[in-house]
């Protein structure tokens, strides 16, 4: 039986995972910060985690000895640091959510050697207040890379979608149409990809059984135009969407991108991934959540 940390397992395809991971015989304990509630009775062991707090950190670390450790709620090189510290000699494969904000949009179709964590200057002055989330991933995925002593794997994901998704992205479009509130994205000619929380908790059990080391692209096999996904928005909700190419923040898309936005899931898929597709996915998922309106 393998004994698997996961820090953040309380709601959306971290939440998954650890029910996967329960499906498969393992011993889960979640660390969080406490205040939300989980369905998984004693089935898990809990502990506090402060994430932000070194000591909080290293606590948990030694609170066993890890198979594997999922770090789902890491944006920081500080708290990464902490990791590196509190989990030398104790854990055999530490997991690292990282992001595909750790590349730019650019109408590139991103492949993982697009940025190399190996490669990024750690003694540059840092003010943890100032990082942007792309910054900060990026520095996580350093530290990570670079200093930790134990094999960590980076998962870069895109914008992960679900009936579960806390941040409401997709029903953000749903219910702006419904309503006949205007949207704004700065360019629907922008391609995209995504990923749904069932597949990305289920890569996220594949890396760490895998012991992958290194950053790793994952997402659902094929692109998407943002004309389109509006599309499949105003089919599921069935009216016509209010669009606009200028506007407030309020009115912005979650997914107005300047550009197109994109990673090359091959290195994944070359190790034996099985990705779904994409349009088998989203359509079907944009009407189970129009009907909630």
């Amino acid at each position: 039986m393998r004994r698997i940390l996961v820090m953040g397992g309380t709601r959306f395809f971290g939440k998954r995972l650890v029910q996967r991971l329960l499906e498969n015989g393992d011993q889960v304990t979640i660390a969080t910060r406490g205040t939300t509630t989980d369905s998984f009775g004693n089935q898990v062991q809990r502990m506090i985690l402060d994430r932000a707090d070194r000591r909080s950190v290293q606590a948990v670390a030694h609170a066993g000895e890890w198979d594997i450790v999922y770090d789902n709620i890491c944006y920081s090189p500080e708290t990464a640091q902490y990791a590196v510290e509190a989990f030398d000699g104790r854990v055999g494969h530490y997991v690292f959510t990282s992001t595909l904000s750790v590349y730019n949009p650019s109408g590139k179709l991103h492949v993982e050697a697009d940025f190399d964590p190996y490669g990024v200057d750690l003694h540059e002055p840092i003010v943890e207040e100032q990082l942007s989330y792309q910054k900060g991933k990026q520095l996580c995925e350093a530290v990570f890379h670079q200093k930790a002593a134990f094999p960590v794997a980076s998962v870069r994901f895109p914008i992960v979608l679900g009936p579960d998704d806390y941040t409401k992205r997709l029903e953000f479009h749903l219910e702006r149409v419904h309503n006949e509130t205007p949207i704004y994205i700065p360019n629907m000619n922008a391609h995209m990809n995504y990923i749904q929380s069932s597949e990305a908790a289920s890569f996220l059990e594949w890396a760490g059984t895998q012991l992958w080391k290194g950053p790793i692209n994952a997402c659902s096999d094929g692109t998407i135009q943002l004309a389109e996904v509006m599309s499949i928005v105003e089919q599921a909700v069935g009216r016509k969407a209010i669009m606009m190419s200028a506007g407030s923040d309020e009115e912005r898309s979650p997914f107005g991108v300047p550009d197109s936005w994109l990673m090359d899931n091959s290195a994944a898929r070359q190790a034996g991934f099985v990705f779904d597709e994409l349009q088998n996915w989203l359509p079907p998922l944009a009407k189970e959540l129009a009907a909630r309106l």
